[in-house]
């Protein structure tokens, strides 16, 4: 049972990450001002939480940005799968497993960006890197909020973690396959 101090915590926590990953990427020019939105993307995300917990806690002990990063590329693969046959996708149970079982789950990175979204040489690194870039910024938070390893605390910040990172991902990709939200022109 959830306290209501945790669930404000990771609230206030989730809401952290949000801001921080969008100032990020928009600085980077990764993000409009105006990020797009999925909500077909954004209602799989419990059923990919689900399915990545396994793995993704196994492995944030030893690789914690690798953990948290793999979900930003599954958010961008499943804006992807939205843009290319969405009607085909959403009826498929097992994305992430799919996803994972490309190349496995510790060549992720690769199968996602380079056989699946189909970025090759430097574009394929710039990715690569500002997903990094975006693991290691959320880890940092993660870090210093300072919530005892192993509680449900602990774990209520790590899956706000993945959801905010899985939803940057989404939006980054979306952004990269050109939905670009602009006010209309009226008149």
């Amino acid at each position: 049972m959830e306290t209501t101090d945790n669930k404000e915590l990771v609230k206030k926590f989730e809401d952290k990450v949000r801001e921080d990953l969008r100032s990020f990427l928009q600085k980077k020019e990764a993000l409009d001002a105006h990020v797009p939105e999925c909500p077909d993307v954004e209602e799989r995300w419990g059923e990919i939480a689900r399915a990545y917990m396994p793995d993704g806690a196994r492995e944030f002990a030893q690789y914690p940005v690798v953990s948290l990063g793999w979900m930003m590329l599954i958010g961008m693969a499943m804006a992807y799968y939205w843009d290319t046959d969405w009607e085909r996708y959403s009826k498929e149970k097992d994305l992430y497993e799919k996803l994972r079982d490309m190349r496995g789950y510790d060549n992720m990175d690769e199968a996602v960006v380079q056989d699946l979204l189909g970025y090759r040489d430097e574009a394929a690194e710039k990715v690569t890197e500002l997903v990094a870039e975006c693991a290691s910024r959320v880890y940092s938070l993660l870090s210093h909020e300072h919530v005892e390893p192993g509680t449900e605390a602990a774990l209520g910040c790590y899956i706000a973690a993945l959801h905010q990172l899985y939803l940057a991902g989404m939006a980054m990709e979306l952004n990269a396959l050109g939905y670009h939200m602009t006010p209309l022109q009226q008149g």
